[in-house]
C-alpha cells in the first residue's frame, strides 16, 4: 500500500482499530481516502486527523447503502483504485445460545458485507484493468474456537470467497489479497469480551498476548508489497498449521481454557 499518492481508496471499519490505522497511513501517503463505518463519532475523529479523509456513514450489511455510498465516492473522488475491507462484527455465543436472527445478521455484515463491497468496486476496476482489493478474513476461519462458532463460520466463508476470487481475476490486472490476522488488540475484541468470549481470548486479553494492531498493519503492508495472495500476520500462520496438523491437541488446548 505504498504507491497510493493521488489514488482513491475506500477503507471500511475506518472509525477504529486497524481500519483507522490503515486509513490514516494511506492519507499520509497521499491517497484520497473515504472511510465507511456506522460509528459516527469514530468517523469524525478519524477524519479530523487528515484533510485527505472523507467520512461516510455506511451499513455494509445493506447492499443498497453500500452501492449508494460507493457511487458517491466515485462521483466526488473518482474511480476506486483500492478497497481495504476491514469492517466486521465479533460477538461470542455458544451455538446453542446464538439466535437465528443474530447469526443471520452476523453473516449479513461479515460475509455478505464483504461480497457487497467487493462487487461494488470490482466492475470498475475490471473495466480499467487495474485496482487492488484487500479484504480481512481471519485466522478464526481456520483455527476454530468455542463460543465463536458463528463468527468463525463467517470468516471461513470470507476466506473461501477471497481465495477463489483472487484466482478467478488473476489475469485481469486487478489484484485481490486475503488477510488472516490473529486476535488483535482493537475495539472489535471487546465485542467478544463483552458477550460470551472463549476462555482463550479472555486469557490473551488479560495476559497482554493480543497482537499489536500497528505491527499487524506493518505485516500487511509488507505482504502487499511482496504481492502475497494470502497474508498471515503475527502468529496467524502458526495457529493455522497447529489446527490443521494437530487438531486434537488444538481442541484440547482451547477447551482447557474454558475450565479456568
Amino acid at each position: 500500500m505504498k504507491d497510493v499518492a493521488g489514488k482513491v481508496a475506500i477503507v471500511t471499519g475506518g472509525a477504529s482499530g486497524m481500519g483507522r490505522i490503515i486509513a490514516l497511513r494511506l492519507a499520509d501517503r497521499g491517497a484520497r481516502v473515504a472511510i465507511f463505518d456506522v460509528n459516527e463519532q469514530g468517523l469524525e475523529n478519524t477524519a479530523q486527523q487528515s484533510p485527505q479523509i472523507t467520512p461516510l456513514h455506511c451499513d455494509i450489511g445493506d447492499r443498497n447503502d453500500v452501492e449508494a455510498k460507493i457511487a458517491r465516492v466515485e462521483s466526488e473522488l473518482g474511480g476506486v483504485d483500492l478497497l481495504v475491507h476491514a469492517a466486521a462484527l465479533m460477538p461470542a455465543h455458544q451455538l446453542v445460545d446464538h439466535t437465528h436472527d443474530d447469526m443471520e445478521r452476523l453473516f449479513r455484515i461479515n460475509y455478505f458485507g464483504t461480497t457487497y463491497m467487493v462487487r461494488a468496486v470490482l466492475e470498475g476496476m475490471l473495466a480499467r484493468k487495474s485496482g487492488r482489493i484487500i479484504a480481512f478474513g481471519s485466522i478464526a476461519g481456520h483455527a476454530l474456537v468455542p463460543h465463536m462458532g458463528a463468527y468463525c463460520a463467517t470468516k471461513s466463508a470470507v476466506n473461501t470467497y477471497m481465495e477463489v476470487l483472487q484466482n478467478e481475476i488473476r489475469d485481469s490486472g486487478v489484484r485481490a489479497h486475503l488477510v488472516c490476522p490473529p486476535a488483535v488488540n482493537t475495539p472489535l475484541i471487546e465485542q467478544s469480551i463483552n458477550t460470551d468470549s472463549p476462555g482463550s481470548l479472555r486469557n490473551a486479553k488479560q495476559s497482554g498476548r493480543l497482537s499489536d494492531p500497528e505491527k499487524i498493519v506493518d505485516a500487511i503492508d509488507k505482504g502487499v508489497a511482496k504481492d502475497k495472495d494470502i497474508i498471515y500476520p503475527g502468529e496467524a500462520r502458526f495457529l493455522m498449521l497447529w489446527h490443521a496438523l494437530a487438531p486434537k491437541l488444538w481442541w484440547k488446548t482451547v477447551m482447557g481454557f474454558e475450565n479456568r
